[in-house]
């Protein structure tokens, strides 16, 4: 990781609400950004925000998510996610998490990331393909 990933360090994404990102179990005319999708809209700002601090061969893995679904966004709407460092101990990153529509505040809270290295994270991940391998019939 380089120097520059600390605390106080932001970043601000915008994005448009398409249809991919909603939900309308309660029929079109509710059809709302929906909550899974913020949270993966958070979680890919802190990653691609992490990224540009890491070195070559690293990146981050989410660990911790604790958000609040304050308000509905409709489909076409922006969504400003505002993220910013708040720790960094060893190799977690912590982050204050807020989004907001054009009319108000539709989320808060916090997310943790953990950087890994990434050849290091595929030796584990193919070690426990093999374990769960030798126990399949």
């Amino acid at each position: 990781m380089k120097p520059s990933l600390q605390p106080g360090v932001a970043l601000i994404r915008t994005i448009t609400i398409d249809r991919a990102r909603t939900i309308g179990f309660m029929g079109e005319q509710a059809r709302v950004y929906a909550t899974p999708s913020m949270i993966l809209d958070i979680e890919h700002t802190c990653r691609e925000f992490i990224l540009q601090h890491v070195d070559a061969g690293e990146d981050s893995v989410g660990i911790e998510v604790s958000v609040k679904h304050l308000a509905a966004t409709l489909p076409g709407m922006t969504v400003e996610i505002s993220v910013k460092v708040t720790a960094v101990e060893g190799r977690k990153v912590t982050f204050e998490v807020a989004a907001r529509d054009e009319l108000e505040a539709v989320s808060a809270g916090s997310h943790a990331r953990f950087v890994v290295d990434i050849a290091k994270t595929i030796e584990r991940i193919k070690a426990k393909a093999d374990k769960i391998a030798t126990k399949m019939p």
